[in-house]
């Protein structure tokens, strides 16, 4: 089992910039790999993946935003951060760090493949 914290998460304009964290506890030592994967979602809309990473290996973006976010991982700490500039009003969302047992990410931000779940921190971007 491993429990997902959100943190980072408010209200800014847009062009400005934001740090998510997510921690994580729980079966986190060296004998399990996990893909880390931010997903977003919007009221009304599907939840969409926005940027993976898995320990030594690739990370991948959601395409609209290769550009402006960055996620980084600190494995000594459990942590994994989404570092998002020049914020749009389409990246308003509610935001989830997701945890999916595996050594590699595949980047096809499949949901439905992810076993554990932040509760979620909410990105609010106005003009």
């Amino acid at each position: 089992q491993v429990q997902l914290v959100e943190s980072g998460g408010g209200s800014v304009q847009t062009g400005g910039s934001l740090r998510l964290s997510c921690v994580a506890s729980g079966n986190t030592d060296s004998r399990y790999r996990y893909c880390l994967t931010w997903f977003r979602q919007a009221p009304g809309q599907e939840r969409e993946g926005v940027a993976s990473t898995a320990t030594g290996g690739n990370t991948y973006y959601l395409g609209s935003v290769r550009d402006r976010f960055s996620i980084s991982q600190d494995s000594a700490e459990n942590m994994v951060y989404l570092q998002m500039n020049s914020l749009e009003l389409e990246d308003t969302a509610m935001y989830y760090c997701a945890a999916e047992l595996a050594s590699y990410c595949t980047g096809n931000f499949r949901a439905d493949r992810y076993s554990y779940w932040g509760q979620g921190t909410q990105v609010t971007v106005s003009s």
